[in-house]
């Protein structure tokens, strides 16, 4: 097979990279559920054509966090309080098949990768809500990616960027500590086993992170993307 041209690799990372900081954007939400996102000032923003900003915005469309209407105006998608239950149901299923694998067998190693990322979340948890939710966000991926499976790491990681995407479409009362702790028991009940316990486990925390949400839109009018996207345009 040929190899791609440069050109296209080239376009192919700045997409990657767009989608990246949007991601990030909208679950620490200074993106919020119904904010414009065209593409001419994604352009100007990140320093990139129409095209790519417009593949950006067809790939994040394809994961559920951008809704991209009929007039080509995309918007951040906004989720109803249905739609954010059946996201959690899929994703307890998900993050259960993920700990199945996983239990018993977290080396020492991953187990210290997992505790750092709780540290971090401690260290949060006097700060803004939308830190809360991406680094939670960022434990599960982790988690996820330990399986070292392809297909499980790709639907687990679009599910939780979908629910971090309900979380940000609703106020709600965010306990930083509980996430903490909850975390930190995930963490010692799949190194230890059994699998069923950590299960177990694993369902009933993210029943209590959907359990905390609440019905709460918040508005967006007279929000300016330039300024809203300024410091996700170098992202560490």
């Amino acid at each position: 097979m040929p190899e791609k041209s440069p050109s296209l690799k080239a376009g192919t990372s700045k997409v990657s990279f767009i989608c990246t900081a949007l991601r990030r954007a909208i679950i620490e939400r200074a993106l919020l559920p119904g904010d414009r996102l065209p593409e001419d000032a994604l352009g100007e923003r990140f320093g990139v054509s129409r095209t790519i900003a417009r593949n950006a915005l067809a790939q994040l469309a394809a994961e559920g966090l951008v809704e991209q209407r009929r007039n080509r105006i995309a918007v951040v998608a906004l989720p109803s309080l249905e739609e954010a239950r059946d996201i959690f149901d899929i994703r307890i299923m998900l993050e259960k098949l993920v700990v199945r694998h996983l239990a018993g067998h977290l080396t020492q190693a991953q187990a210290h990768q997992l505790q750092q990322l709780v540290e971090e979340e401690h260290a949060a948890r006097h700060g803004a809500d939308g830190t809360a939710i991406r680094l939670a966000t960022e434990f599960h991926v982790q988690l996820a990616e330990m399986t070292g499976k392809p297909a499980l790491i790709r639907y687990v990681t679009e599910i939780c960027y979908r629910a971090g995407l309900s979380l940000s479409a609703f106020s709600r009362p965010h306990s930083s500590d509980c996430a903490v702790s909850e975390h930190t028991a995930l963490i010692d009940a799949i190194r230890t086993g059994p699998a069923e316990k950590a299960e177990a486990l694993m369902e009933e925390h993210l029943e209590a992170v959907a359990t905390r949400a609440l019905i709460n839109p918040q508005g967006s009018a007279g929000r300016d993307l330039m300024t809203i996207l300024a410091p996700y345009c170098t992202i560490p």
